[in-house]
């Protein structure tokens, strides 16, 4: 069975998925006006308030909340392995996942917070599922997504991050890994059983100080190795051209392999049309759709256009100035942990509380995924059991080999991208419209369509 999950886990993320999501870019930018030009904006906006607006959340703590579950392990082992497979010329291409990938996250939120809805006890819903359902009257095609959301949350989100933080903690501290599930899973419960406010209250302190770190880290990191920076540089630029190996111990790679390895960890890593966080972002309060479109796409810059480009950076300039650095041996996890440990004071820290505070609060990012998913399948009398089982996914996959977990979450998060790009396509003229309308000075208008209350909320599609 893991062999057969593993064989079509490979074919889901081989060119096929790959072309879709970057074709779906390349389309949304040009479909949106080059949507990436107003990034700056953006930028200011997500530290606004809309104050007077329908929602749960700032549009801040809606952006760490999405940005908890994106900034995590693929930011550090992604960008490793995409170098260990495809070389350091698959750096540039998943750099350009993400500048291009910016389009897809504004698309993906802007009908997501369109199309959103209200429970009876007032709080806001929304995500590709009810685009699917309201905007498409598809709802065969929201209830997929919603299933597979709810699904590969216990996978991606849940048990492979929580068996990374026992694995760094134990491996580094020599300590217990019980010990680490036990605290872990308390420390899960605790901001979980709160919902929605409480998750993004410590995604509002955590995600700032977490990334800021890392890039502090980084930074200190490239300083560090200014004199190899500009040959880095280089070589990342050189090997994304040619078929050639580029020495100094880099693996040999042809264009397709670094265009497969960085396309597929880049996308992997922003989630740029996965439809997961739209799912948080339409919980924002916010004048109008597009308003919370700009603030959700400065997420795909911080994620990949920024973190994974510094990530990037740091290890091709590590393998060059330590030639010893295993480059060659396919393996992420081992190059990215040879290169951080090459600087002296500075590198281990940096990977370790890096890779521990990311894998926490991809926990509880993908915690609200799962449950806005389930709820719309089930209705809101899911939400206890739902908790309850993901503590329990925290503890087990604290203490299991999850190596066939990894494999068909990865499949299934795949596979989410399917009807979710399917809405962003066939809805594209609603995006333009959006986009045109909410324009210029008329970007702080507020949307004066009602949001709708949804009908027997407790009950949910299926129940």
């Amino acid at each position: 069975m893991a062999e057969i999950i593993g064989k079509l886990d490979g074919l889901l993320w081989g060119w096929p998925l790959i072309i879709l999501l970057f074709g779906t870019h390349i389309f949304m930018t040009v479909r949106t006006g080059f949507i990436q030009k107003d990034i700056f904006k953006a930028i200011r906006m997500s530290v606004t308030r809309d104050e007077g607006t329908e929602g749960d959340v700032s549009q801040f703590g809606a952006l760490t909340t999405a940005l908890s579950s994106t900034i995590g392990t693929g930011n550090i082992v992604g960008v490793g392995t995409a170098i260990a497979l495809g070389g350091p010329g698959a750096v540039l291409w998943m750099w350009l996942t993400g500048v291009f990938g910016m389009a897809t996250k504004y698309a993906e939120t802007l009908i997501a917070v369109k199309y959103r809805v209200k429970s009876e006890n007032g709080s806001m819903i929304g995500g590709a599922m009810y685009a699917l359902d309201r905007g498409l009257h598809a709802r065969w095609a929201g209830i997929l997504f919603a299933l597979l959301a709810a699904l590969c949350g216990f996978g991606i989100g849940c048990m492979v991050q929580a068996n990374a933080v026992v694995g760094n903690i134990t491996q580094n501290f020599s300590v217990p890994p019980l010990a680490v599930a036990i605290v872990l899973s308390v420390l899960v419960a605790l901001v979980i059983i709160g919902g929605i406010r409480s998750i993004t209250r410590v995604s509002e302190m955590l995600v700032p100080f977490m990334a800021l770190f890392y890039f502090i880290g980084c930074l200190v990191i490239l300083i560090m190795n200014a004199d190899v920076l500009g040959e880095a540089i280089g070589i990342i630029f050189k090997s994304a051209f040619t078929t050639r190996a580029v020495g100094g111990g880099f693996i040999g790679s042809t264009i397709a392999m670094a265009c497969r390895y960085g396309f597929a960890r880049g996308l992997f890593s922003n989630e740029s049309g996965m439809g997961s966080a739209p799912l948080v972002a339409s919980a924002a309060k916010t004048r109008n759709p597009k308003r919370q479109a700009l603030v959700s796409m400065t997420g795909t810059f911080w994620d990949t256009v920024v973190i994974c480009l510094m990530t990037g950076l740091v290890l091709v300039s590590c393998i060059i100035k330590y030639p010893h650095i295993d480059g060659l041996s396919g393996d992420g996890s081992v190059l990215t942990s040879q290169a951080f440990s090459m600087i002296p004071g500075v590198g281990l820290p940096v990977l370790v509380v890096g890779l521990i505070t990311f894998a926490f609060s991809t926990i509880l990012g993908w915690y609200y995924y799962g449950e806005r998913s389930a709820v719309y399948l089930f209705g809101e009398k899911i939400i206890l059991p739902y908790k309850i089982l993901w503590v329990a996914g925290v503890f087990l996959g604290s203490m299991m080999k999850i190596g066939v977990v990894w494999d068909l979450a990865d499949l299934m998060n795949g596979l989410m991208a399917i009807p979710n790009i399917f809405a962003v396509l066939l809805l594209s003229g609603v995006i333009a419209k959006e986009t045109k309308k909410y324009a210029g000075r008329h970007i702080n208008d507020i949307d004066v369509t009602s949001i709708p209350t949804l009908k027997n909320a407790d009950k949910g599609i299926l129940g």
